[in-house]
């Protein structure tokens, strides 16, 4: 009877957790059985493992096979479980070393024919075995992505027969560079937006201190054509950010595209989206929508269109930063600081308040069309803005707006000013860091406390002034919050106490 242990990773949020394959190889009739949680991808790798090693050119054992995969209360789903499974009978059979295995962690699915196949969550899991001092033998085609860590000693192969070269001496298997960061996305300009000074003003301070915005106005004057214009301003992500997002981005059904590494993400659901889709679920637990957009851009278009229920998951992440997943036998926490952009428009046939067209919705209609999206979570949104329909002689004649580029060089210092200040955008400012930074001289105080009462304020809505009187000032380069930088954040508040609430 022989015991081998090999070790690889299982997906659990970005933790990717530590999973010990042990096998074991006894007396008894032949029978091959895999334990510790294991789905039913991970049960049929009996077959694929058998058939892998007998193409191979290796000897299944005609005894009693017991695979078992700890911890046991970690669920495992997916064929990466494949690899580690079968050098560990190579092991306990002797037909590989056991002792090659001690600085190293696998994953890999394995074709019938002994190949490796990609898997899901390479980034993850290269970045979780980085963190513990392994190296990653990981499938060839998995490599690229794996290779956007820094640090990381990777070995990627072709097949079964590479690997068990590799751990043998024969053969050793290359050691992937790290991959260089290609150019980033080419994002529509700002300059094709004419007129609407003031939502492009909004969309400035917005992409400066990371802060979450509402576009308001009747059909086609712009909201969604402002909104896709934000990536394109925001500044580049530092080197831990771009690696966060890429990973959650590995953990999603659809994988990550390492082409599109440093690229701030750009997520826009469709209104007919659930919970689940947003927050994230299921079994076991994926990343949503918010996580998906982590350190980018969540868009919600026709925002009163979305299910009310839907809407109200996004409260906490908002707040917080991240998502709990709970469910009766696991739970999972996802990082979700994502950038909120939404677009609606006034009443239920758009043209409310437009200057040519006349708006044939009752009063009551107009209420309950508002009234899908509730007053906390419009709280939760730093900005209003009403974005006006333009007459055709304004649109025709008002000049090309300013490009990106100069709108994006302007919110890149002012970020790396509140990075260099504080270490994190000023939306993210909270407790004593907010009292210290935001707090504005004696003028801008009486104003805003006197707008406070006047329009109702809550507690946070007078926090989220504060901040984004904070961004105004930076893209000023003034060292503080002045009485006219406080005037301008309420009127973002303003258009929300009297068109939205």
């Amino acid at each position: 009877m022989s015991l081998s242990v090999v070790l690889t990773r299982g997906l659990d949020g970005l933790a990717a957790p530590l999973v010990r394959v042990e096998a074991h190889v006894g007396n008894g009739l032949p029978a091959f059985h895999v334990v510790g949680l294991a789905e039913t991808e991970v049960k049929e790798s009996r077959d694929r493992v058998r058939a892998a090693l007998a193409t191979s050119g290796f000897e299944f054992p005609q005894r009693r096979v017991t695979v078992s995969l700890a911890p046991a209360d970690l669920p495992k789903e997916s064929g990466r479980f494949d690899l580690p499974i079968a050098l560990g009978i190579l092991a306990a059979t002797g037909q590989v070393p056991a002792g090659a295995f001690a600085e190293l962690e696998f994953a890999g699915e394995l074709a019938l024919s002994g190949e490796l196949r990609p898997i899901r969550g390479a980034l993850a899991m290269a970045a979780a075995s980085r963190r513990d001092g392994r190296a990653f033998v990981l499938p060839e085609s998995s490599a690229r992505e794996a290779a956007l860590v820094p640090g990381a000693v990777l070995h990627p192969a072709k097949s079964l027969a590479a690997v068990c070269a590799h751990l043998t001496g024969h053969e050793r298997l290359d050691r992937v560079e790290p991959a260089p960061r290609t150019a980033t996305r080419v994002w529509p300009d700002l300059a094709d937006v004419r007129g609407q000074a003031m939502a492009r003003r909004a969309l400035e301070i917005a992409a400066a201190g990371a802060h979450g915005v509402l576009f308001s106005g009747p059909p086609g004057t712009g909201k969604t054509m402002l909104a896709q214009r934000l990536p394109g301003i925001l500044p580049p992500l530092g080197e831990e950010e771009a690696l966060e997002s890429a990973a959650v981005l590995s953990l999603g059904t659809a994988g990550f595209d390492p082409a599109r590494y440093g690229e701030r993400p750009w997520r826009a659901p469709h209104h007919t989206a659930s919970a689940v889709a947003l927050v994230g679920g299921g079994s076991p637990p994926r990343p949503g929508e918010i996580s998906l957009a982590h350190h980018g851009v969540l868009f919600l278009d026709e925002l009163p269109e979305y299910d009310r229920r839907v809407l109200e998951v996004l409260r906490e992440p908002l707040e917080s930063g991240r998502i709990v997943i709970s469910r009766a036998a696991r739970q999972a926490e996802f990082p979700a600081r994502f950038q909120l952009v939404a677009a609606m428009n006034p009443c239920p046939c758009g043209h409310l308040g437009h200057p040519t067209r006349a708006c044939a919705c009752t009063p009551d209609q107009v209420l309950r069309y508002r009234g899908r999206i509730s007053g906390p979570l419009l709280d939760r949104i730093d900005l209003h803005v009403e974005v006006p329909a333009l007459r055709e002689g304004d649109l025709d004649e008002a000049p090309p707006g300013e490009p990106s580029s100069g709108v994006r060089s302007r919110v890149a210092v002012a970020r790396a000013r509140q990075l260099e200040r504080q270490g994190c955008p000023n939306a993210f400012l909270a407790g004593g860091d907010l009292e210290r930074e935001c707090a504005p001289d004696p003028a801008g105080r009486l104003l805003l406390r006197s707008a406070a009462s006047r329009l109702g304020l809550s507690a946070r809505a007078f926090h989220r002034v504060l901040r984004v009187a904070r961004t105004l000032a930076d893209l000023e380069a003034v060292p503080g919050v002045r009485a006219a930088h406080v005037a301008e954040a309420l009127q973002y508040r303003r258009a929300a106490a009297t068109s939205l609430n």
